[in-house]
């Protein structure tokens, strides 16, 4: 009796068995990209109080997140077809996690904002990438779940965000 060795194609039949540990975690970094977005619309009348920051510059606070979140999401795409998923999700998530720092921190508008921005930047790198993983990792039905548990973790972001607001 002979012991039996997996070929290379049973190789790449078999799903990894951490896939599902990786969903939650690119669900979580999705959920907290669009909770960014809301969460901050809800606390701009404080932010504007606490900073000293006019109506015009209170527009930009939300507006310069979303320009480049949305504005630089294709590339980020294509980012992570040249470089690797992997890899941006992990640039985006650290430059992501930086701007936060920097716009938490922040003691005026031009702090804020450029705290704003660079979020919005590892924002468009992330999404892209957390999704191509998903998307590649998952195959059949359970792909349908993944992508679910996905959304449905963004979507819970936007409502979370404005009750957390």
């Amino acid at each position: 009796m002979t012991a039996h060795t997996t070929t290379a194609a049973e190789e790449l039949i078999r799903p990894d068995p951490k896939r599902w540990r990786a969903l939650a975690l690119l669900s979580v970094a999705q959920f907290m990209l669009i909770l960014d977005i809301t969460v901050v619309n809800i606390a701009l009348p404080s932010i504007g109080v606490d900073l000293g920051l006019s109506r015009a510059t209170l527009t930009w606070v939300v507006t310069a997140y979303t320009l480049m979140f949305g504005g630089l999401m294709l590339l980020g795409g294509r980012a992570a077809d040249i470089f690797g998923a992997r890899r941006l999700v992990l640039t985006g998530l650290t430059i992501f996690t930086a701007s936060s720092l920097v716009a938490g921190l922040s003691v005026n508008a031009e702090m804020l904002i450029g705290g704003r921005i660079g979020q919005g930047i590892g924002a468009a790198l992330l999404s892209p990438a957390a999704l191509s993983i998903v998307t590649t990792t998952f195959h059949g039905t359970e792909r349908n779940k993944a992508l679910g548990v996905w959304g449905a973790l963004g979507g819970t972001g936007a409502a979370v965000g404005v009750l957390l607001g």
